[in-house]
């Protein structure tokens, strides 16, 4: 297994880290994700050291909590050979300070999680979504408290803007503050905005990407093709799922399966490890979160890695994944001669 510095960080991952998003399976939503109790957990993170992938994703809004508890579960006995990363500031009660980045909701959410997982620290904890609503400072004041406090070791964020972003690490230079090292952002060959703005800030500034959803949100598991119905076991059949998630149009899908297709046959590798080895040579990725509701898709998944994709190969996804871009960036690659793409 390759291992990546952590963006600015001196912190090394491994490119491939599973997520726990399909833990416990509490609830509708998560149900579909999956439902992986604390046995089979146990034997997925087996499975996972024994390819030197030691790194495990969860968050406090996974079924509830369950999954941080399954986690627990699974690592117990050997907190000191995983790295651990966790999430928080979604809601996760009825109570109107039971949501965001406060100082009262991140305290108690850190606290909360490394009782359920069982830890005196987390690794890696990351925001889960921008808090417009509580101070920049406020936020990073108290995640830096809990870093000097050994509570937390990185700190990162998911899913946010580039303005979120680059306001929240002026905040952490001018005070002096702990620096967000990962930013857990949606990035696949149906989703590339993240090249647009966040991988030239994260490039500039020194932020890995820790990439959720690498095959689309279960779109390029490989059972999908055209004038074919959705597989019997697919999260794509619930409507809560679908509106939830990335949104992709058929035209889209099609074409970059089609050209995966092309490049499985001159490889002979599956269309999830062509997807996930794909993202693993574009610039700023630290490490891919994989899922698995069992032990065959983990280890399917896990050949993603020791191989590489040829220049030409790459080329051919990069075409067939391209969509127009937005105002301004499609303005700003019109001038590459002083906007060049992130290499």
């Amino acid at each position: 297994m390759e291992f990546r510095t952590l963006g600015g960080s001196g912190f090394k991952v491994p490119v491939l880290s599973l997520g726990t998003g399909t833990f416990a399976g509490g609830g509708e939503f998560f149900k579909e994700w999956g439902s992986t109790g604390p046995a089979e957990a146990t034997r997925l993170v087996d499975v996972c050291l024994e390819a030197g992938l030691t790194m495990f994703d969860s968050a406090d809004v996974y079924s509830a909590g369950q999954a941080e508890e399954v986690l627990g579960a699974a690592i117990k006995g050997r907190r000191d050979k995983v790295i651990v990363s966790t999430k928080a500031t979604f809601r996760h009660g009825e109570g109107p300070n039971d949501v965001g980045s406060s100082r009262f909701n991140l305290t108690r959410a850190v606290e909360k999680s490394l009782k359920r997982i069982g830890t005196d620290y987390i690794d890696l904890f990351q925001l889960h979504g921008f808090d417009a609503l509580t101070p920049v400072e406020e936020v990073l004041g108290t995640l830096d408290e809990l870093v000097r406090a050994g509570k937390i070791r990185y700190i990162g964020v998911s899913n946010f803007s580039g303005w979120h972003l680059m306001k929240s690490l002026s905040a952490s230079e001018r005070h002096g503050w702990s620096r967000y090292v990962a930013h857990q952002a949606y990035y696949s060959l149906l989703g590339r905005e993240y090249e647009w703005e966040l991988m030239p800030l994260a490039l500039d500034q020194g932020v890995g990407a820790v990439v959720w959803s690498p095959l689309g949100w279960s779109r390029l598991t490989g059972k999908l093709r055209r004038g074919q119905p959705l597989p019997e076991t697919s999260r794509l059949k619930s409507a809560l799922v679908v509106k939830n998630g990335p949104q992709v149009t058929d035209e889209l899908l099609f074409k970059v399966v089609d050209a995966i297709d092309e490049v499985a046959k001159e490889t002979g590798k599956t269309v999830p490890q062509i997807a996930i080895n794909w993202l693993l040579q574009r610039p700023s990725v630290a490490t891919v979160i994989i899922g698995a509701r069992n032990e065959e898709q983990l280890r399917q998944n896990l050949g993603a890695v020791g191989w590489n994709l040829t220049p030409a190969q790459v080329a051919t996804l990069d075409a067939a994944s391209a969509v127009p871009l937005t105002y301004p960036y499609w303005h700003q690659r019109a001038f590459e001669e002083r906007n060049p793409k992130p290499v």
